[in-house]
C-alpha cells in the first residue's frame, strides 16, 4: 500500500491490545506478533503508548495521528465559579438563563435544616406535583414560575471540600443566623468559606418570633463580621423568617431570585455536558447511585460519563421527587444509575462520547495522578516572594487561629499594617481555638497558609495538612510571627522546621522510683516512639509538657525505638506528673525543603 493510499486513524494517548485490534480490524494475535517483532511483550489487554501503536499501525497500512479530546476543565485557583468557567467556552449567543443554585450554611442549632424544610413542604402544598418520596442531596422548588435548586448538604465543611475538589456546588449562600443568639464561631467559619468561594451571601435571619430576639444587634454584629445590611446602605440582603412558624419564606424566595438575576447565571443547555457529583452511594438492590447537579448543557438517558476515576452509561434517571425522567437540563439534580464505582462528593463529572474515550480519560488522570504522588508542593511563606516576583500571586491569604480574643486582635491589627499596595494581605478567618480540619480545608480551597499562635492542629487535621500540602506555621510570640510574615514578603525568610509525628503511646501506670522519679508505664498505639524525640503529653485537650525523653526502656533494656502494640517505660526531662490515661505524642523537627 503506498503512502497516499494509507487510511488515517486517530489513537489516543495509551490504548489497550484489544482496542487497537478492533480500530485497525486487525486480530489481537496478529498486533501481539508485531509487537513481539519490535521487541514489545504484551498480551490482549495491555496498554501500550501512542508511539508504540503508531509503529503497529503503519505496520498494517495506517497512518496514525494523535486523537485530540475535551478534559474536564482544570481548576487552578477556585477564584472564579464554575459555572462561570463553563460558559467563558460557550457561545454568548446560545447562553440561556438557569435556575440558581443555593446551598444554606450556618451554625449549629440555628434552624438550617428546619428552614430547608420549611421551604420544601411549603412548596408541596402549594401545588407541587407529588411529594418527596427520598432524600437525593438536592431538591428544586418553583416560585411564581421560576426554579431555584437547593443543596441539602451538611455545611460548609461539605461546601468547601467541593471547592478543594475545584467543584463550585452554589451560586448563591443563605447564611442562617439565629435572632436570638446572633453571629456564632461556626457563623463566621461559614463567612469565611463563602466569601472565600466569591459566592454572594443572602443572610436568613431566624427565629425572629422568639421572645428574646434581638434583630438589630445580629445586624450589627453582622456589619462587623464584613456582611453590612443593605437597610444600612451596604450590600448584604437580611430577610427575617421564622422557619417553624412559615414567616418571611416568600421574602427570602424573592431576594435570592434577585441576587440571581443581578449576577447573570446561565448556561447553554445545548453545549458540553458538565456538573458536579452531590453525593453517592451503595444500594443493594440497584447498585451505585450518584446525586449529580447538571451546570451546563443536558445529561440524558444512554449518556457515558466519567466523574474521577470512575465511568459508566446512565441506565436510569430520577429527579428529586423519585420521578424517572429521560433529561436533566442545567442546575437540575438528578440521581443516576449505571456507574462503575462510587465517585466522591464534590468531584466534577462530564459527558463523554464512547467507552474507549472514557477510559483513556481516567488512564491518563491515573497516569498523573502517579507521577504527581504525594501532596502538591506548599503554599509555603518562604515560596511567597519569588511567586510574587514572578507575577503568579498578588496577595498572601492567611487563616489566623489563637489561644485567646486578646491575642487575636493585636495580630490581625498587626498583620495588616503589613499590606503592600502590589502584596496584600487578605486574613481569610480569625478565630480563636486550636486548628481544625475545617481550617485546613479552607486553606487548601484557597491555597492559604495557616498561622497558629499559641494553639496546635490537631492529629485529623494535622494528618489533612500533610495529605493536602498545607502549610502550617505555630508561634508563641508575637512579633515572631509579624516578623516572618514581613520577612516572607520581602524575600528573607530562612526555610522553616516543620514537626513530623511519629507515634502515640497511652500511659498505663505510673511507678515512683526513688532519685529518679515518677515513670510512665506505657502502650503504642501507634507508630513509634523514640528516644531521640521529642514528646508532648496531652491530657484529655489540654497540653502538659512538652519535652525530651531522659530514658526509653522496653522490659529491663534500653531502647532506641518501640513500635506499635508493645509496652515501655519512659521518663521525661523536667516532668513528672503522669497519671494514667495520658496520652505521649511522639514527634521530630525536621527543615522543610
Amino acid at each position: 500500500m503506498s503512502e497516499t493510499t494509507k487510511k488515517t486513524i486517530e489513537l489516543p494517548n495509551s490504548i489497550s491490545v484489544r482496542d487497537l485490534a478492533a480500530l485497525t480490524s486487525a486480530s489481537p494475535i496478529q498486533i501481539i506478533k508485531i509487537l513481539m517483532s519490535n521487541g514489545v511483550m504484551a498480551n490482549i489487554n495491555q496498554v501500550i503508548d501512542f508511539d508504540t501503536a503508531a509503529i503497529v499501525s503503519t505496520e498494517l497500512g495506517f497512518e496514525a495521528k494523535q486523537e485530540t479530546y475535551d478534559e474536564a476543565p482544570e481548576i487552578e485557583s477556585g477564584e472564579v465559579p464554575l459555572w462561570r468557567r463553563i460558559i467563558s467556552d460557550e457561545d454568548p449567543k446560545m447562553l440561556i438563563k438557569r435556575p440558581p443554585v443555593v446551598t444554606i450554611l450556618g451554625h449549629v442549632d440555628h434552624g438550617k435544616t428546619t428552614l430547608l424544610d420549611a421551604i420544601r413542604h411549603t412548596n408541596v402544598a402549594g401545588g407541587e406535583a407529588g411529594g418527596i418520596t427520598q432524600h437525593i442531596g438536592a431538591y428544586q422548588i418553583e416560585h411564581k414560575g421560576q426554579l431555584i435548586t437547593f443543596l441539602d448538604t451538611p455545611g460548609h465543611a461539605a461546601f468547601t471540600a467541593m471547592r478543594a475538589r475545584g467543584a463550585q456546588g452554589a451560586d448563591i449562600v443563605v447564611l442562617v443566623v439565629a435572632a436570638n443568639d446572633g453571629v456564632m464561631p461556626q457563623t463566621k467559619e461559614a463567612i469565611a468559606h463563602a466569601k472565600a468561594a466569591r459566592v454572594p451571601i443572602i443572610v436568613a435571619m431566624n427565629k425572629i418570633d422568639r421572645p428574646d430576639a434581638n434583630p438589630d444587634y445580629v445586624k450589627q454584629q453582622l456589619a462587623d463580621a464584613g456582611l453590612v445590611p443593605d437597610e444600612w446602605d451596604g450590600s448584604t440582603i437580611v430577610v427575617p423568617v421564622s422557619a417553624k412558624q412559615k414567616i418571611g419564606l416568600e421574602d427570602l424566595m424573592e431576594a435570592i431570585l434577585l441576587v440571581a438575576d443581578n449576577t447573570e447565571i446561565k448556561a447553554n443547555p445545548n453545549g458540553k455536558v458538565i456538573g458536579t457529583v452531590i453525593e453517592s452511594s451503595v444500594d443493594r438492590a440497584k447498585g451505585v447511585m450518584a446525586t449529580f447537579l447538571v451546570q451546563n448543557g443536558t445529561l440524558a438517558m444512554g449518556d457515558i460519563v466519567v466523574a474521577g476515576l470512575v465511568f459508566g452509561r446512565i441506565r436510569a434517571m430520577f429527579d428529586h421527587r423519585g420521578k424517572k425522567i429521560m433529561k436533566a437540563p442545567p442546575s437540575t439534580p438528578v440521581q443516576v444509575m449505571g456507574l462503575s464505582d462510587v465517585p466522591p462528593a464534590g468531584e466534577l463529572f462530564q459527558v463523554v462520547e464512547s467507552d474507549r474515550v472514557a477510559r483513556q480519560i481516567i488512564e491518563e488522570r491515573k497516569m498523573k495522578a502517579s507521577s504527581e504522588s504525594g501532596p502538591g508542593p506548599k503554599a509555603t511563606l518562604e515560596e511567597l516572594f519569588s511567586r510574587f516576583q514572578a507575577g503568579e500571586v498578588k496577595e498572601l491569604r492567611l487563616i489566623v487561629k489563637a489561644d485567646v480574643q486578646g491575642s487575636l486582635e493585636p495580630i490581625i491589627n498587626s498583620l495588616n499594617e503589613l499590606s503592600q499596595p502590589d502584596l496584600k494581605i487578605n486574613i481569610l478567618q480569625a478565630a480563636t481555638g486550636n486548628i481544625s480540619e475545617n481550617d485546613i480545608m479552607l486553606a487548601a480551597a484557597s491555597h492559604a497558609i495557616v498561622i497558629g499562635f499559641n494553639v496546635q492542629p490537631d492529629s485529623a487535621a494535622r494528618s489533612l495538612a500533610d495529605s493536602e500540602g498545607v502549610s502550617i506555621r505555630l508561634y508563641d510570640i508575637i512579633y515572631r510571627l509579624t516578623e516572618d510574615v514581613e520577612k516572607a514578603m520581602k524575600g528573607m525568610l530562612e526555610p522553616e522546621f516543620r514537626e513530623v509525628p511519629v507515634g502515640k503511646a497511652e500511659v498505663l501506670a505510673v511507678f515512683k522510683i526513688t532519685k529518679v522519679g515518677n515513670i510512665a508505664g506505657c502502650k503504642v498505639l501507634q507508630g513509634e516512639v523514640r528516644r531521640n524525640g521529642k514528646f508532648r503529653v496531652r491530657r484529655g485537650d489540654t497540653i502538659l509538657h512538652d519535652g525530651e525523653c531522659s530514658s526509653l526502656k522496653h522490659e529491663k533494656d534500653d531502647v532506641r525505638e518501640v513500635r506499635t502494640g508493645f509496652q515501655f517505660g519512659i521518663s521525661l526531662k523536667n516532668f513528672n506528673d503522669f497519671q494514667p490515661g495520658d496520652i505521649l505524642e511522639c514527634y521530630t523537627i525536621e527543615r522543610n525543603g
